[in-house]
């Protein structure tokens, strides 16, 4: 068995495209088939994504048909933990393939994901703008105590994603790329408790996402940020999801106003430009950014191989 994939990254996270032999999940809508994909090819995800052929850092993107026809295409992420709702970056990354295949123009596209059909802008140079799904801020001041760090306060916002933004802590490591370790454990902590506590967003899923701010390195950034994603990884990038609940966020607070721009820079110096617009009383988050081709590939499969479906 082979899957064929091409791999790119966007401001340095990896995204893994599946362009062909993986059986397209069942179900009628992508919510369903992102339901099914969990549910009963969980071993293919692993494969994709886990060692020996992947890394705790790689996302994954399949792509399916479009139940509806006016949109380029279907996408369902995935990553070392499980699916996901929405990937930012990893949509970038998904634009960028489909350019390298011929199979996307410049100009304005639609693709369908599981929570719901988003907009892509792709320009000459590569730089792609997302108009991301409706974003919220859900709960405020929402406070945990960590056994390390003491207390922290934060928000949490959905941006197709779930969100804990913090904004207050007693012992907030500083966020630098040389921190990255202690930043794990001080988010890893949070979102324990925060599990703990029986924190979940208005859904009932729980909060898996934890992102932390702090003063920008990069010349024109607004802020830079720590994001620790399900599977205990960081973002190399800015996050396309974490900058939407953040935008949201700080729209529903008065501290930005609609298509007021914030450069948000990643942990690695790599940055999004994201503002919001307000369509029908919603948040709709546009984020900015470029991904670059790094590899294309058939993965090869042996099932008398027993790491055949990843290293869990």
């Amino acid at each position: 068995m082979q899957i064929e994939i091409i791999d790119s990254h966007t401001g340095g996270e990896p995204t893994r495209v599946v362009l062909a032999g993986w059986p397209f999940p069942e179900g009628a809508t992508l919510a369903e088939q992102r339901e099914y994909l969990a549910t009963h090819q969980d071993h293919l995800r692993r494969g994709v994504i886990l060692e020996p052929r992947g890394s705790d850092v790689i996302v994954g993107a399949l792509l399916v048909p479009p139940t509806d026809d006016r949109h380029c295409t279907g996408m369902i992420f995935f990553n070392n933990d499980g699916v996901l709702g929405m990937c930012g970056h990893g949509t970038i990354g998904v634009v960028e393939t489909l350019r390298h295949l011929g199979r996307i123009k410049t100009g304005r596209s639609t693709i369908e994901t599981p929570v719901g059909v988003i907009t892509v802008d792709l320009e000459e140079n590569g730089n792609v703008t997302l108009t991301n799904v409706e974003s919220y801020l859900d709960q405020t001041d929402v406070e945990v105590t960590t056994p390390s760090f003491g207390r922290v306060s934060g928000d949490i916002a959905w941006g197709g994603n779930w969100f804990y933004l913090v904004h207050e802590a007693d012992n907030a490591p500083e966020v630098t790329f040389e921190n990255r370790d202690i930043l794990t454990d001080f988010t890893t902590e949070i979102r324990r408790e925060l599990d703990k506590s029986g924190v979940r967003g208005r859904d009932g899923h729980k909060v898996d996402h934890v992102e932390v701010f702090g003063p920008p390195s990069v010349e024109g950034a607004t802020s830079k940020n720590y994001v620790l994603c399900p599977g205990n990884a960081y973002d190399r990038s800015p996050c396309g999801t974490g900058t939407s609940a953040k935008l949201a966020m700080l729209y529903s607070h008065g501290k930005i106003k609609q298509e007021e721009r914030l450069v948000q820079e990643s942990i690695t110096g790599s940055t999004f430009t994201g503002w919001v617009t307000i369509e029908d009383g919603k948040i709709i988050p546009h984020i900015s950014g470029r991904a670059h081709i790094t590899a294309q590939a058939a993965l090869l499969f042996d099932e008398d191989d027993p790491f055949c479906w990843g290293i869990v």
